[in-house]
């Protein structure tokens, strides 16, 4: 029988929602490695989760921290929680509108083999979930990994601590004010001003609100090669 989330979460459990989860690849974390929010280089490892359609929202809550357990299922559930960040999206199936976890509006977090087994036996395949919302604890800076041209630079924001997703960011060279960022794509950002030969400077917002400057991220010779650069401080 396939599991149904209750519509309503219980009042005890404020804060906390129903959802399901899956689990892909094999025990050792295989195919964890792909990621629609480009963070799957960035050191997150095997605590990730692809989310669906109503939870991915565009690529806005890539890098956002979830906590999460397995209800309502004693025979497969184990005790405990896990926590994990948002670094990919579960894709819809229309073709199975009964069948596919990630078409909306479910709200489904598709895990790493290894995680699922934290929260539930491997035979259960598919279990009801409370999930909530969680800061996320990070450990060193948060890093920007800068790719694109001198023309059209684009910035990717990771290891962000805090809410995790970032909703802003301007950009700053020695010898100019903030300039604001457009998002591309997910949690890249780009900005087509020409900042060869000065260090660059970040302003990030998270989605609560929070924004920290984090100032003279890059030497003046930076490139567009993908490497990244150590903000030092975090959310």
């Amino acid at each position: 029988m396939i599991p149904t989330p209750h519509p309503h979460p219980h009042p005890h459990e404020s804060g906390w929602v129903d959802g399901r989860a899956t689990f892909y690849g094999d025990i050792n974390g295989g195919e964890t490695q792909q990621g629609a929010c480009n963070l799957h280089k960035q050191g997150y490892g095997l605590e990730t989760a692809a989310l669906s359609t109503a939870l991915f929202n565009n690529g806005s809550t890539c890098g956002a921290c979830y906590e999460i357990k397995c209800t309502n299922a004693p025979q497969w559930c184990l005790p405990g929680s896990i926590k994990i960040t948002a670094t990919n999206f579960c894709p819809p199936d229309y073709s199975k509108p009964k069948e596919c976890w990630c078409n909306p509006p479910q709200k489904h977090f598709d895990l790493s083999q290894p995680m699922f087994l934290k929260i539930a036996k491997y035979k259960a395949g598919v279990v009801l979930v409370k999930f909530r919302r969680v800061p996320c604890a990070k450990i060193g800076g948060v890093k920007f990994e800068i790719k694109g041209n001198p023309h059209f630079l684009m910035i990717l924001p990771y290891n962000v601590g805090g809410a995790g997703d970032v909703r802003a960011m301007k950009i700053k060279g020695t010898k100019t004010e903030w300039i604001p960022m457009k998002k591309n794509w997910v949690q890249i950002w780009s900005s087509g001003v020409v900042l060869t030969g000065q260090c660059l400077s970040f302003r990030v917002t998270t989605s609560d609100e929070v924004t920290k400057d984090f100032i003279d991220v890059t030497p003046p010779d930076w490139g567009c090669n993908g490497q990244s650069f150590d903000g030092k401080i975090n959310f």
